[in-house]
């Protein structure tokens, strides 16, 4: 398998935490704080001799790490952070039980937590359209491979299907296990090589920024059949997997791929490597130019590129060149870039999109793009599962908040595609390409 995009996406988090939320899990300020029971206090003993009433009995500390969710009464208040659900009964549906999900969520993790609490919030964004006849159970795990499958081992034995794991190392433990018995949705990719097999009731639907690759090479090759490719990148590891993912699929349409690998310095493209850039493209024109980097170094790229005739290579990318809405910059440096993202960042006035509500960011703090995905991920997550619960053994479609999806499950080897967005940025912002 292939390595995976989300991945990426939780280490981008997990280094945004390492320095804004060091302290441990249900402190104030951390998202993975857990729901505390309220219980009424023991009553005062009967007066003896010297009376001394008898000291309330302190609340209960809660033992469970599995919470059951509906949806929210209709005048609840609007929660302040996007972790924030209100836990209520789940009911029956038509005098039938409820179809179980496990949710299955490093949400005890320090590096994961905030990640995990953006995707159950999704998860129960979706919950709350189409509740009936579905119960959720949410299962609190930490990070380490161990423990989540103890953990999906029993959620299997009180649920019908799970969703999760999150953490790439621990849907490769559930994958390799040999206990997968029910319906189970990965949202992330497993660490196996070569011709392993997943099980039959495994279906992984993990963002992948190598599948997105391969998505901008076809779209790039379809508008530019027989051009020259000069894909240029970073040196951080994601941004060479963009670019060996781009490189080695424009090589597989028959078509002519060059790379130049760039060294930032403190994440911005040093001014030498740019001019020694510009030289090569003089000298060996090239028809396409990927840009396999982060939406700063993708304008400096831009702008250093403006003159003629280098301003006329078409510039392709992945979502990494979209920084979302909260800190995206105005200005026409990036007009005209071409890349793929989710209809969730893309398309705000879809009608998938629009019936359900936008993440609340926490203490006022922007909502970075990154976290967006992974939220919109937990929405479509949501409707897969709820899909194959309603039909399973089919073949279905998903006009979807990650992509156009379609997914093959319960009749052999589960199939799973996404199809993203083609977008272009014009006057500054990434546009959807009718």
């Amino acid at each position: 398998m292939l390595p995976n995009k989300i991945n990426n996406l939780l280490l981008c988090v997990a280094a945004m935490l390492a320095s804004a939320c060091s302290a441990p899990c249900g402190t104030p300020g951390r998202l993975c704080a857990p729901i505390t029971s309220v219980t009424s206090a023991a009553p005062v003993a009967p007066p003896v001799p010297a009376p001394k009433p008898a000291a309330p009995a302190p609340a209960p500390e809660p033992e469970a790490v599995v919470e059951t969710f509906a949806v929210p009464p209709p005048d609840a208040p609007r929660p302040s952070g996007i972790m924030q659900v209100v836990p209520q009964p789940a009911g029956e549906a038509g005098g039938k039980p409820p179809y179980r999900i496990a949710l299955l969520l490093p949400l005890r993790s320090e590096a994961l937590g905030r990640a995990a609490d953006a995707l159950r919030a999704g998860f129960m964004a979706g919950l709350e359209r189409d509740s009936k006849g579905f119960e959720v159970n949410l299962v609190e795990t930490g990070d380490q491979p161990q423990e989540v499958l103890a953990a999906y081992v029993a959620a299997q034995q009180q649920n019908d299907m799970v969703v999760g794991p999150l953490a790439r190392s621990a849907v490769s433990a559930i994958a390799g296990s040999q206990q997968v018995d029910k319906p189970t949705i990965a949202l992330n990719h497993p660490e196996l090589r070569g011709e392993t097999r997943l099980p039959p009731q495994l279906l992984v639907i993990g963002l992948s920024i190598e599948e997105e690759a391969r998505q901008v090479a076809e779209w790039a090759a379809r508008e530019h059949p027989s051009a020259r490719a000069l894909v240029v990148s970073g040196n951080s590891a994601w941004q060479k997997r963009i670019a060996g993912a781009i490189a080695a699929h424009w090589q597989r349409l028959g078509l002519n791929a060059r790379s130049q690998e760039l060294s930032p310095l403190n994440g911005y493209l040093q001014d030498a490597e740019l001019v020694a850039l510009r030289a090569r493209l003089q000298a060996e024109p090239a028809g396409v130019l990927f840009a396999a980097l982060d939406p700063d170094q993708a304008r400096q790229l831009r702008t250093a590129l403006a003159t003629p005739p280098l301003n006329e290579i078409p510039v392709y990318g992945t979502s990494s060149l979209n920084p979302g809405r909260s800190t995206i910059l105005p200005g026409p440096e990036m007009d005209g870039v071409r890349l793929l993202d989710l209809p969730w960042l893309v398309q705000r006035d879809h009608p998938a999109v629009m019936v359900y509500p936008q993440p609340v960011p926490r203490d006022e703090a922007r909502l970075g793009a990154d976290m967006e995905r992974i939220y919109a991920l937990g929405i479509d997550a949501f409707r897969i599962a709820r899909e194959i619960a309603r039909q399973p053994q089919r073949r279905f479609q998903l006009d979807g908040v990650t992509g156009q999806l379609t997914v093959d499950f319960g009749q052999g080897q589960p199939w799973f595609e996404r199809i993203e967005v083609p977008a272009e940025y014009r006057n500054g912002v990434p546009t959807p390409v009718r």
